[in-house]
């Protein structure tokens, strides 16, 4: 992303959930093609080891605590960007969380619980954000998605509820905003080797068939689900978005970086 085309010099994004896993491959991404990068997590610890992580990459950063799933954390945080830096461009809302539970046994708790965070946060997010870029009629934000946005999985059904929700939530607002300068778009990652994926409670140690280790069962769905037979990165990732936030005709897309697996 060397290239001038993808340069970000000058802007100020934001990465949610940019501490760690595919957030913190983002954020360095957008820092290598010269944007400035304010990280922004629940867990204060995370945020301030996404921003100096950004900073050891030569650009600015911030560390900003925030709760998506309250108006007023997001409005908060909106507000001290706008009077700190005066300015947001790029805006990647990325937190999330997993859990698993078959139908019968998903609790409501569960449901809300992710529901809140993966469609609630981005649309809180969205909001905020989209005020405060409709003054400078210019923005990009990204939106994380999944490819169970776009293909569902057992025991995941609402959190495949909340991607696809994601999907259509982006492409409604793509069109509400098409003529003030801002593009909307959705990430949709395949199978990448973070806490959702890695680890006896990851998908492939959850996942293992009987006598199967955690690592057996991660090369196992790596050649089942995806036609490159390799999972995705962070980096990945990142270099997605950094394409996302120049390009200025891309809007109301949800693009997957999965190996081929939502080819079909």
């Amino acid at each position: 992303m060397a290239d001038s085309q993808f340069s970000l010099s000058e802007r100020v994004a934001l990465v949610t959930g940019g501490g760690r896993g595919i957030g913190a491959g983002i954020a360095k991404a957008l820092a290598e093609a010269g944007a400035d990068v304010l990280i922004a997590d629940y867990n204060v610890a995370l945020a301030e080891e996404g921003a100096a992580a950004v900073a050891s990459l030569g650009r600015k950063s911030e560390a900003i605590v925030v709760d998506v799933r309250k108006p007023e954390s997001v409005q908060a945080m909106i507000d001290s960007i706008e009077k700190t830096w005066g300015q947001l461009d790029i805006a990647v809302n990325n937190a999330g969380v997993v859990s698993l539970g078959g139908i019968e046994d998903l609790s409501v708790e569960q449901w809300d619980d992710l529901i809140d965070v993966n469609l609630r946060g981005v649309f809180l997010c969205c909001q905020a954000e989209i005020r405060l870029m409709r003054k400078a009629r210019f923005g990009r934000i990204i939106n994380t998605s999944s490819i169970a946005g776009k293909v569902g999985f057992p025991n995941l059904s609402h959190y495949s509820a909340s991607k696809f929700g994601v999907i259509g939530f982006t492409n409604a607002i793509a069109k509400e905003v098409a003529k003030e300068g801002i593009t909307v778009n959705a990430l949709c990652p395949g199978i990448v080797a973070t806490g959702m994926w890695r680890g006896e409670t990851g998908l492939s140690g959850l996942w293992a068939l009987p006598g199967e280790t955690e690592e057996q069962s991660w090369a196992r769905h790596q050649q089942s689900f995806l036609p490159q037979g390799e999972a995705q990165t962070p980096e990945d990732m990142g270099q997605m978005v950094v394409y996302m936030a120049c390009a200025p005709h891309l809007t109301g897309q949800a693009l997957a970086v999965d190996g081929g697996f939502s080819l079909g």
